[in-house]
């Protein structure tokens, strides 16, 4: 049997579809795993590269992979799309991964390990906490307006509720409603809280999360979404890639020699876009305060006549330059002499 060049797996939670290929492109193997024959039929087989979908338990398993002693490799599903070539099954699927991986401009996903996950893991159910709260406070809003109350704003007249239900005269079943989602919105609010604390502490201990934050307007809930994602960079060229990547510039749409640059694409991950644009509006509320080129920069773009939504999308594209360069080489935001951040 030919030695075995690279390797496609189509993931699935209990069984894996295996499609592997020699150095000239021709099928060698065709095999449907479960976990653990699959990793041990990876542990027999030479040092080869192993490409499967970005998607749930990719990044385990690349982990795995590695360890093994073979290349693993990460590709975005959106980006395998193109290579199924008729019917959808998992051997299809396998097939499609191997081809795709095997294209000269490819664009791979780099492997998280164990702190970006945990990043990504705390940011992740942090926004769901905070969802559900949200969704708590409406659902408590919507339940007074059918008994005639009118609630403020607020999270302050949300934890002053069971003093207004004491003194209303409402039936025991809906006080007792009343404060069952009351209850609730004290569990979401406090695991919000804890979750903070904890966002915190592991941005105080990553590395790449420390430096991020010398950034203006970046505080620990940024820096550690950024650095789960971005890693040390190297799978963008440049900054500018990596803007793209979140749809941070302008979407073009050109044709006979003509050039037609519309706004930006909102593509790629829209967590990492929100967060640097909410750094950058803020930037733009304490600018007076702040010095340096960066500033300066900001300042000629608005007396340029540009809309505020204009200048803030402009800098948060500058802000996703500067993240992935701090990343790839290793530095801190340096804003000149007498610059004060935010």
């Amino acid at each position: 049997m030919n030695k075995v060049a690279i390797a496609a797996i189509d993931l699935g939670k209990h069984s894996f579809h295996l499609h592997a290929q020699d150095d000239r492109g021709h099928e060698i193997l065709r095999k449907k795993f479960n976990r653990v024959t699959l990793i041990r039929y990876l542990a027999n087989l030479e040092p080869c590269i192993v490409v499967m979908e970005a998607c749930g338990g990719a990044h385990f398993m690349a982990q795995e992979v590695a360890g093994l002693g073979h290349t693993p490799k990460l590709i975005a599903p959106h980006l395998v799309r193109p290579y199924v070539k008729s019917n959808k099954n998992d051997f299809a699927d396998a097939e499609a991964i191997c081809e795709a991986a095997t294209r000269p401009t490819m664009r791979f996903v780099p492997p998280k390990n164990q702190t970006q996950q945990a990043l990504a893991m705390s940011n992740s159910i942090r926004e769901s906490f905070i969802k559900d709260r949200t969704a708590t406070v409406n659902r408590i809003h919507a339940a007074l307006l059918e008994v005639g109350v009118s609630l403020a704003a607020g999270f302050k007249a949300i934890k002053e509720l069971p003093a207004l239900l004491e003194a209303s005269s409402f039936s025991e079943r809906i006080k007792k409603n009343l404060m069952l989602l009351h209850g609730h919105f004290n569990y979401l609010d406090g695991q919000v809280q804890v979750l903070n604390k904890d966002v915190e502490c592991q941005a105080a201990e990553d590395d790449l999360s420390m430096r991020l934050m010398t950034m203006p307007c970046v505080g620990p809930i940024t820096s550690t979404v950024l650095a789960a994602e971005l890693g040390d960079g190297k799978q963008f060229k440049c900054g500018r890639g990596y803007a793209a990547s979140i749809g941070l510039v302008p979407k073009q749409h050109s044709t006979g020699g003509k050039n037609v640059l519309l706004g930006i694409s909102k593509r790629g991950d829209r967590n990492q876009r929100r967060l640097l644009i909410q750094c950058a509006r803020v930037y733009l509320i304490h600018l007076e305060r702040q010095k340096g080129a960066l500033a300066d920069w900001v300042r000629r773009l608005l007396a340029s006549h540009h809309h505020s939504n204009l200048v803030v999308c402009a800098l948060a594209n500058k802000f996703a330059r500067i993240a992935w360069a701090i990343a790839a080489h290793h530095t801190e935001f340096d804003a000149g002499p007498n610059a004060m951040n935010a």
